[in-house]
């Protein structure tokens, strides 16, 4: 077996063992139910919504990933808007409900981070991180998981390069390395500058500032959102022409290392822009002048805001030196599975992949167990606010697997909508809003996840 062969062996049996059982889902259901009963109990919060985002929503997390949860306050029809002041009010008064419920382990309350979050570890040993009104970070989870879409290989990457990450301990912001967000934006950055290039810049997918376009009313901005991109998403899957990247998981893994292997030095004078899909020199981009950070990831739907933004310049330093010694490694010959295995993931990972291999009855590639991917039979029951938008973040995604293209054009199954009376709404919401940022508005037909329906 070559290296390639060994390495592609290595990171299938890797996937295999890290990928959510059924019931790591049902764990996380039930921790949202338990969340949404504690909630109600407090009177201050009313009418609030409990609301999964991060990793669980966009189908990226394994078997070990945290759980990312919003609290959205009442505000009728309209997108709620609150004071960092008064979300650590709100959130101190979750923090005594947890404690008076009991249960809850490892209480840690945030508050001076740019967005206030509590932290605890719940039932089943499953980290929870809550935060209030983070309808921005429901969003962005939303569109990676239809980024997913495009190309499968997406989600298998980010899964590794996450465990991989976690294996060298430049996974966590607190410590000054690169939390988990940044990591998919590197792989997104990867696979749009990889060649041929398997994803486009996302201005393709979303122009301009999704954060910005997050008002009004609730249901109308997201419907915009969700419209826009998946049009733009069906155009680029539809189009017959563009180049197909066939490149095997291991080809890929080997060449997103070999890319940053001097991340250090080239953060000094370019950042990474997912949203252009290039890297662009820092002196020249206006949008990230006076330069204040060590490196540069820029969020692409909420730009110019830098995901990397928590990375210290001895941890850059660190983080260069994990993927020298990593494209090292992998590119020496006489390895092993085992020593492979030694360099990608934890200890306790590297004990369940080899426990689990061979063994594959307990899921699928898309992370799904066989049993929800045939009924989607577990779902949490809905709020009467915001129902099927409810519906939609805690519903298992499904994801397409990595086909070859050349014999099985994409046809992903989509519903048309038109956006002419879409205009005439919005139009007459802002009207009666009084001045809000104008939200651009296409009217020709557009194309919808079936997931969405």
């Amino acid at each position: 077996m070559n290296g390639y062969s060994l390495l592609e062996h290595t990171l299938q049996n890797i996937l295999h063992s890290i990928n959510p059982l059924e019931e790591d889902w049902s764990k996380r259901f039930q921790l949202i139910h338990e969340l949404r009963a504690v909630v109600e109990s407090i009177e201050i919060l009313r009418g609030a919504t409990v609301e999964p985002f991060g990793s669980f929503v966009s189908n990226l997390f394994t078997r070990w990933g945290d759980l990312d949860i919003s609290i959205e306050l009442p505000n009728g029809s309209h997108i709620s808007a609150a004071g960092k002041k008064y979300k650590l009010s709100l959130l101190g008064g979750v923090l005594k409900a947890l404690k008076a419920k009991g249960g809850c382990r490892k209480l840690q309350f945030i508050t001076n981070a740019r967005v206030p979050i509590l932290k605890f570890q719940g039932n089943y040993n499953i980290s929870c991180d809550i935060s209030i009104n983070n309808l921005s970070g429901q969003m962005k989870s939303k569109i990676l998981y239809w980024i997913n879409m495009i190309d499968g290989r997406f989600r298998d990457m980010v899964l590794l390069v996450k465990e991989w990450a976690k294996a060298h301990n430049i996974n966590d912001s607190k410590t000054g390395t690169l939390n988990s967000y940044s990591l998919s934006l590197l792989v997104v950055f990867h696979f749009q500058t990889c060649v041929p290039a398997i994803l486009p810049p996302l201005k393709e997918i979303y122009p301009g500032s999704m954060v910005d376009d997050l008002t009004g009313v609730r249901a109308s901005a997201e419907k915009f959102i969700e419209e826009t991109c998946a049009m733009n998403i069906n155009r680029l899957m539809s189009n017959k022409s563009r180049a197909i990247n066939r490149s095997s998981l291991s080809e890929l893994f080997i060449s997103f290392i070999a890319k940053f292997c001097d991340i250090s030095s080239r953060a000094s004078a370019q950042g990474i822009s997912p949203f252009t899909g290039q890297w662009e020199d820092i002196e020249s981009n206006m949008r990230w002048l006076p330069k204040t950070y060590t490196i540069f990831v820029e969020d692409p739907f909420e730009q110019p805001l830098n995901s990397a933004r928590g990375v210290s310049t001895k941890q850059l330093t660190r983080i260069e030196e994990a993927f020298r010694s990593t494209h090292f490694m992998l590119c020496s010959s006489n390895q092993n599975e085992n020593e492979i295995i030694s360099i990608l993931v934890k200890p306790h990972v590297s004990k369940v992949v080899s426990r689990t291999s061979g063994n594959q009855n307990n899921y699928t590639r898309n992370g799904l167990p066989p049993q929800l991917q045939a009924q989607r039979a577990i779902k949490l029951p809905l709020q009467p606010h915001h129902q099927r938008q409810a519906q939609k973040a805690i519903h298992p995604p499904l994801r397409a697997q990595h086909q070859s293209q050349a014999h099985r054009p994409i046809n992903p199954p989509l519903q048309a909508h038109q956006l002419q009376d879409k205009r005439m709404n919005r139009n007459q919401n802002s009207t009666a809003q009084g001045p809000t940022q104008a939200i651009r508005v296409q009217t020709q037909t557009v194309w919808r996840p079936k997931l969405d329906r």
